[in-house]
């Protein structure tokens, strides 16, 4: 079996082998002769998560990593959601090295053609350093205009680009999510513990699901490039020299800027915190922007768009279940506050 023809693993013990890494990690690091696999732990939710150390004969090659993470959809479960991770392991395989964008150090990606099953192994962020984050970790702002000066040079890459954007595995894909999940999910949270610090005058489900898909229902135009698509603080970590960085793509596509950066800023910040430092958050985005070679909109323009773009973030927490409560009503209640006190929903309704 050749680098160029090796296959995407069924399941997890095929991709832990000798044989299999040594087809797969040989496009990059020719001459690789994988020797021995020593399991770490593994996480299961729908994703399958596997930590795993390798020695090679003679040596590791440069820049292969000895301690690695394997992310796929191998469990009966994950099996229904393979699809998933088809804009994940696109994005890892043919754009994440191109933008320069501070995330997991990739050794291989690939999607499967006939099952779409996308795969992903990639540098051990613990075992580098790194540590992960979630809503119940302190972060500064000073660490939020970090993370989006990385989003300034993820959106500058594909800033008004065609030949990027028009990929089909970035199509836009916010129109589609409330079709399958919306006011059960969103009642559930918000009647149970988790709903405890939504806002008074935002408790209504449909109210939500109503905002969510009028900005499902935009069209591309100016300031849409390619953006994460999911960016809670959850979704980053802090490297060994504890400079933020971008995980989790599996809902990167074709979008408008803001859904980012509100998404990113009011899920980081206390309300508090945010409200005090989101103009100056935002002019940094915009600079950094500019600085990258974007045609950044000005600062009113970019405020209203971010006032729109607040209830994104607000619906995906409303619709999830699989994290424990007290993280979902951390972020509720921070995107909740957030769109309560930009009247966020105000502004969508003259898009509408």
């Amino acid at each position: 079996m050749t680098a160029a023809t090796v296959h995407v693993p069924d399941t997890l013990d095929q991709l832990l082998t000798p044989t299999w890494l040594d087809a797969a990690l040989s496009g990059r690091f020719p001459g690789v002769h994988v020797t021995r696999v020593t399991r770490g732990p593994v996480v299961e939710r729908v994703s399958t998560n596997a930590r795993f150390r390798i020695e090679c004969d003679p040596d590791l090659p440069p820049g292969l990593p000895p301690t690695l993470c394997a992310k796929g959809y191998f469990s009966e479960a994950g099996r229904v959601s393979a699809q998933a991770g088809v804009p994940e392991a696109c994005f890892y395989r043919d754009l994440a090295e191109d933008t320069g964008v501070r995330t997991l150090n990739r050794v291989w990606a690939g999607v499967d053609p006939e099952t779409q099953h996308g795969v992903v192994i990639t540098e051990d962020v613990v075992e580098a350093g790194g540590v992960f984050r979630d809503g119940l970790t302190p972060c500064t702002a000073e660490q939020t205009a970090d993370l989006l000066s990385e989003l300034a040079r993820l959106h500058a890459f594909g800033w008004e680009n065609a030949d990027v954007t028009a990929a089909p595995w970035l199509m836009p894909r916010i129109g589609q999510t409330s079709k399958a999940r919306g006011v059960p999910e969103i009642t559930r949270n918000f009647e149970g513990a988790p709903g405890v610090g939504v806002p008074d005058d935002l408790r209504d489900p449909q109210q939500l699901v109503d905002a969510f898909d009028v900005l499902g229902a935009q069209q591309p135009a100016a300031g849409w490039t390619v953006i994460h698509g999911d960016m809670h603080v959850g979704n980053t970590f802090l490297d060994d020299e504890g400079r933020p960085a971008l995980i989790d793509w599996q809902l990167v596509q074709h979008g408008h800027w803001s859904i980012d950066v509100a998404y990113h800023v009011a899920s980081a910040l206390e309300p508090v915190e945010r409200a005090a430092a989101e103009r100056d958050l935002l002019r940094h985005y915009l600079d950094r922007l500019a600085a990258e070679g974007a045609s950044a909109p000005s600062l009113d323009d970019a405020w209203e768009a971010y006032r729109r773009a607040m209830p994104y973030g607000f619906f995906l927490w409303g619709i999830t279940m699989f994290v424990t409560q007290d993280i979902i009503g951390v972020l509720l209640h921070r995107l909740g506050t957030a769109s309560s006190e930009l009247e966020s929903y105000a502004a969508l309704q003259r898009d509408a």
